[in-house]
C-alpha cells in the first residue's frame, strides 16, 4: 500500500516547473536527483558548493572528489560550477533556491517541522537546514508517514525541537502528498490504496 521510496521521488520532481533550482536535503530527498526529466533543465543545488548535480555517477565515471552534502558521490552537468561555502549559503540566504526538498521527524498543521535532533540520542548537527528552509522559496518535506514504532509524523504540534517554524509548503509521504493550511492537512492525492483513515492525520 502506498508509494515506494522512488515513485515518492518521482512525485516531487514532477512538482519542479522548468529551469528550477533545487537544493535536495540527505536520505530519501537525494533519491529525486535521478528523477528529474532532463527537459525541465533543472539545477540542483548542494549547500558544500555545487550548482548542477545531475544524480548517481556510473561505475566508470565515479569520482571521490563529486560529493553533495551527505557526502554521497554524484555525477554533474553540463554547466555545473563549483564555489565555496559562504557563497553557497550567500544563494540559499539570499533567496536564490526555489525549492528545497528535506526529510523531518515531524511537521505539524502550522507547517513548522522538525528535523535536526532528538533529545538524549547523538546529535550531529542541524547541518544546512535552518537556512533552506527560510531561505528557500518553497520548502516540500520528503518521508515515511509513520516512524518505525508507527507513531505519525503529521501531528497537531510539534514535540520536537523546531528546524523552523510554519515553513513548510508542501508534504510528500509514502501514503500521498499533504498541504498544512489553516491550521490542518489538506489531503492533495493519497497513493494508490490508501484511504484517508489510513493516515491518521490530526484534527
Amino acid at each position: 500500500m502506498g508509494w515506494t521510496n522512488q515513485e515518492m521521488a518521482r512525485y516531487v520532481a514532477s512538482l519542479f516547473p522548468s529551469y528550477s533550482s533545487v537544493n535536495l536535503g540527505i536520505g530519501l530527498p537525494s533519491l529525486v536527483a535521478e528523477e528529474i526529466p532532463t527537459e525541465k533543465s533543472i539545477m540542483i543545488h548542494s549547500e558544500n558548493g555545487v550548482l548542477g548535480v545531475m544524480g548517481r555517477p556510473t561505475k566508470e565515471a565515479v569520482s571521490a572528489t563529486l560529493i553533495n552534502a551527505g557526502k554521497e558521490t554524484i555525477s554533474i552537468k553540463k554547466g555545473a560550477s563549483f564555489f565555496d561555502s559562504s557563497l553557497s549559503f550567500g544563494m540559499i540566504r539570499g533567496g536564490h533556491i526555489d525549492y528545497c526538498v528535506l526529510g523531518a521527524m515531524e511537521v505539524d498543521s502550522e507547517g513548522s517541522l522538525a528535523n535536526w535532533m532528538i533529545p538524549g540520542k547523538k546529535l550531529t548537527g542541524m547541518g544546512g537546514a535552518m537556512d533552506l528552509v527560510n531561505g528557500a522559496k518553497s520548502v516540500i518535506i520528503m518521508m515515511s508517514h509513520f516512524t518505525k514504532n508507527g507513531e505519525r509524523k503529521l501531528l497537531k504540534e510539534t514535540k520536537l525541537p523546531l528546524t523552523g517554524k510554519s515553513v513548510v509548503q508542501e508534504v510528500i509521504t509514502n501514503l500521498g502528498h499533504f498541504r498544512p493550511i489553516n491550521g490542518k492537512f489538506q489531503i492533495i492525492e493519497l497513493a494508490p490504496g490508501v484511504t484517508e483513515a489510513d493516515c491518521l492525520l490530526p484534527d
